[in-house]
């Protein structure tokens, strides 16, 4: 309500600079015309008399009267709504445009830029009933001055309460899921809900972008706790996978060692040297690995070298 209340004062701000600007204008006319009309008086004074100067001042100053309230302004970008005894008489604009006075009357000046408006759904409920909080921003312009103008009664604050009721109403037939996924599509049907609704009105929606959806932080913790479980779920996956190409390269990798052991016996050997090589690694050999590649009667051999070597003497 605040930032309504602090909006509708800024508009009305604003109308009034554009009135002290117009005003500046015939007022800086009407100026000239009092000088004029004295610089007048003081030098037909002494020639035609006081009754002649009398009547020169009036005809200057009703001539000055009439400028200063039927002289109007309008800036590059809006157009004057000209109403002649409270009928529609037309469009005026931009630049300088002359009014009747007390016939003519201006109720509004209608921009014709884009426009942007901040809009938002506080606490609304999803269609899993889930509270949420959604920022968003509209962009729109008058293409019509005239339906602007008398087809509705505040065109700005039509327009914030058309995008308002829109973003409640296509939160309240969504589900959560699809709000946070689907921005892009959320934001193409508000443009085509809120300019079906504004058109009539002379104004049509250019775009609408979501800025922020903000939801419960005991909601936010648990989709946090799903997606990191999700994230789990797949990289386990992904081992099992692994695991069983793993698998199946070993199984292929087999059927060249079926026929023929002594390529066999030698890939053995060299996994062990592989192993032993290492500086203090321990290798722990199956007992039938042990038979399949001799490794007792050689261990025994070294041994058996290794006690019959004369030690020598210190």
């Amino acid at each position: 309500m605040d930032t309504k209340f602090m909006k509708n004062v800024s508009q009305k701000k604003q109308s009034k600079e554009y009135d002290l600007h117009i005003s500046g204008v015939a007022a800086t006319l009407f100026g000239i015309f009092v000088a004029a009309t004295i610089i007048g008086v003081a030098l037909m004074y002494d020639r035609v008399g006081d009754g002649w100067s009398g009547l020169f001042v009036s005809v200057m100053m009703l001539v000055g009267i009439y400028i200063l309230f039927a002289l109007k302004v309008a800036s590059q970008w809006e157009k004057a709504v000209v109403l002649r005894f409270g009928k529609f008489h037309g469009l005026r604009g931009p630049g300088l445009f002359w009014i009747i006075p007390i016939v003519d009357t201006i109720p509004s000046w209608i921009d014709h830029r884009v426009m942007v408006s901040p809009f938002a759904a506080q606490k609304t409920l999803t269609k899993d009933t889930v509270p949420v909080d959604v920022d968003a921003v509209l962009f729109w312009v008058v293409w019509d001055a005239e339906k602007a103008a008398l087809e509705v009664e505040n065109y700005r604050a039509a327009v914030d309460w058309a995008a308002q009721t829109a973003l409640r109403d296509i939160i309240g037939r969504m589900m959560l899921a699809n709000i946070l996924i689907g921005r892009s599509e959320l934001d193409r049907e508000l443009q085509q809900i809120i300019d079906e609704r504004t058109t009539p009105w002379g104004v049509t929606v250019q775009s609408v972008e979501i800025r922020d959806i903000v939801i419960p932080p005991d909601l936010e913790d648990a989709m946090s706790r799903q997606a990191q479980a999700e994230r789990e779920r797949q990289a386990r996956v992904i081992l099992g996978e692994s695991e069983k190409q793993i698998a199946a390269s070993f199984a292929e990798a087999s059927l060249a060692y079926i026929d023929n052991p002594t390529a066999l016996h030698l890939r053995a050997m060299n996994m062990l040297f592989e192993g032993l090589k290492e500086k203090g690694a321990l290798v722990i050999v199956p007992s039938s690995a042990v038979d399949t590649m001799n490794l007792g009667a050689m261990s025994g051999m070294v041994s058996l070298a290794q006690n019959n070597v004369p030690k020598l003497d210190k």
